[in-house]
């Protein structure tokens, strides 16, 4: 089992969680974060770090979600590691409420 990224980091991209996973297995876009399904060890630290909710166990992820499980997957390989915090994205205050991201911006 792992953890996965959903619609509420695109376009903020806020990076606490990163700071408390113990084996370095989110992965930075250009609009948001991804965990790598092969490198997460299911222990859950993230999730409460995250301030938009945006992390579930994948056994959690709601069913209007559940496209992100195959998103984290895909993207994950390409993407750099990010092991430390990073200022969100500009807008990300603007955001971070927007119900439904994925439809604004197709990955």
């Amino acid at each position: 089992m792992t953890h996965v990224v959903t619609d509420s980091c695109l376009r903020c991209k806020y990076t606490d969680c990163v700071d408390v996973c113990p084996v370095d297995c989110f992965k930075e876009g250009p609009e948001f974060l991804v965990i790598d399904p092969d490198e997460c060890i299911d222990c859950a630290v993230c999730i409460p770090e995250c301030p938009v909710n945006a992390i579930y166990a994948e056994e959690d992820v709601p069913a209007e979600m559940m496209q992100f499980i195959e998103i984290n997957r895909r993207l994950a390989p390409d993407w750099p590691t990010i092991s430390r915090t990073k200022l969100p994205l500009p807008d990300a205050d603007k955001w971070k409420d927007v119900p439904d991201k994925l439809s604004q911006f197709p990955l």
